[in-house]
């Protein structure tokens, strides 16, 4: 891959620009200053022949980055989500798309298992509470949670990931309760109604328009005051100010949030309130799980120039 140009957005992973560097002829947009990195492009367009990007918001890949590099052969993701690369303007031009699914799912579960059961149980709270001496100031009190374990639990989105959460949800006794039809889950048509019915509502699904907004004022007010809602998926898929409103109001019990809708923007009153868990987009933030995504990448990136089909290909 020695004489392969690959352009890296912006600082992922450090194994994985090591590697990068190493492999490819790499450029480092953040070189540039940021108001002359259209200067760089037009610089080095004609040996740029790979983008490497990340996920969320912000990380490009739009049809303006896609036309500014005529020589550009593929787009790799670092990461499942590929909602940010233009995929209309890839077909039309005729370049590759990889992510790096798979990889990450185990990790992305965890996450999302493990803020279902903090948000009830406020075990962030609780670590506050005792490292502020009110443990002790309050002569041993604390106060009642509420439980997990035997809770319905309703999952928005059942691919990889969903059911990877789906399968964990089960060891605690938690009835299966999904919104599209599978094998052995009951199955509920509108999120409304599966909300209506869960004690616990996880938004697993993907990135797509259609999900945007799915997680409505009426979801949020089915899911009610006892309950809990968990987004593992993207800021997007919730009505943030309605969300943040409820929270605050009491009209939902509490949130366990890895993602949000503008990152890392978290709304202020968020920050207040004690039924809320507060994570930074951290689902695949592993040593173990970054490298093998990183790994994931790079052969992707060596299949495409060894001219070899490519391991997760999207387009």
């Amino acid at each position: 891959m020695e004489s392969l140009g690959v352009l890296l957005l912006r600082p992922l992973d450090t194994y994985l620009e090591q590697e990068l560097d190493r492999r490819c002829r790499l450029l480092r947009l953040w070189d540039a200053p940021h108001d002359r990195r259209g200067e760089f492009l037009r610089a080095h367009a004609l040996s740029i022949r790979a983008v490497v990007t990340g996920g969320g918001s912000g990380a490009g890949g739009d049809a303006e980055l896609i036309d500014a590099l005529p020589r550009l052969e593929i787009i790799v993701c670092y990461a499942v989500g590929f909602d940010h690369v233009d995929l209309t303007r890839c077909r039309e031009r005729g370049v590759r798309v990889t992510n790096t699914p798979d990889v990450l799912t185990d990790d992305v579960a965890d996450l999302a298992v493990g803020l279902a059961i903090d948000a009830p149980r406020r075990i962030p709270h609780a670590d506050r509470y005792v490292r502020a001496g009110l443990w002790k100031a309050n002569n041993g009190y604390y106060g009642l949670t509420n439980q997990f374990s035997g809770k319905r639990v309703g999952i928005i989105g059942l691919g990889r990931i969903g059911l990877a959460i789906a399968k964990r949800v089960e060891g605690f006794g938690c009835p299966r309760t999904r919104q599209q039809a599978y094998p052995n889950y009951t199955y509920l048509p509108t999120v409304v109604q599966l909300a209506a019915v869960s004690d616990g509502l996880v938004v697993a699904c993907s990135p797509k328009e259609q999900s945007r907004g799915i997680v409505s004022r009426e979801v949020i007010e089915a899911l009610g005051p006892r309950g809990v809602l968990v987004n593992v998926g993207r800021g997007a898929h919730v009505d943030q100010p309605e969300l943040v409103a409820a929270l605050a109001e009491g009209r939902l019990g509490g949130a366990g949030l890895d993602v949000f809708e503008a990152e890392s923007d978290v709304p202020q009153v968020l920050m207040a309130l004690d039924n809320v868990v507060l994570a930074p987009h951290m689902g695949s933030g592993t040593r173990e799980t970054r490298k093998a995504m990183a790994d994931l990448v790079l052969a992707n990136l060596e299949a495409h120039a060894l001219s070899k089909p490519l391991l997760t290909p999207v387009v």
